[in-house]
């Protein structure tokens, strides 16, 4: 768990904008989420982990137990069910609702690889170690 407490900003992003579409997210928010390099952090108090992402548009946080399923209202205002679990170096997310939606972040020692999946489409997102 050497991420927890590591800082991660956006370096690139593949197909983030078909991403959002399939969501449903509108042109304008679409426009503003690619053109964002948010950062991302994990950090642990207890059991207790909480995800922060911040940008100049929006900050958002979630906090969570490994293996326990939490409402959470996206980044886009989606309400869904949420459970997060750890293997290894990896945090897989499943979002249930109108949507169902995995977000798989993958950790290594200088950057953090976020791979979100709804349906057939597959968006990649690198963020750098800062």
């Amino acid at each position: 768990m050497s991420f927890v407490g590591k800082k991660y900003k956006l370096d690139k992003s593949e197909n983030f904008d078909e991403y959002m579409k399939e969501l449903g997210v509108g042109l304008v928010t679409r426009k503003m989420g690619n053109s964002l390099s948010p950062t991302v952090e994990v950090t642990l108090e207890g059991d207790t982990y909480t995800l922060t992402t911040t940008s100049t548009f929006k900050t958002s946080a979630i906090s969570f137990k490994l293996g326990v399923e939490f409402d959470e209202e996206t980044l886009d205002g989606r309400n869904v069910k949420s459970i997060i679990t750890l293997d290894g170096n990896k945090l897989t997310q499943e979002q249930k609702g109108d949507k169902p939606t995995t977000i798989v972040r993958e950790f290594n020692d200088n950057e953090l690889i976020t791979t979100l999946t709804i349906g057939s489409v597959k968006c990649v997102r690198v963020y750098k170690s800062v």
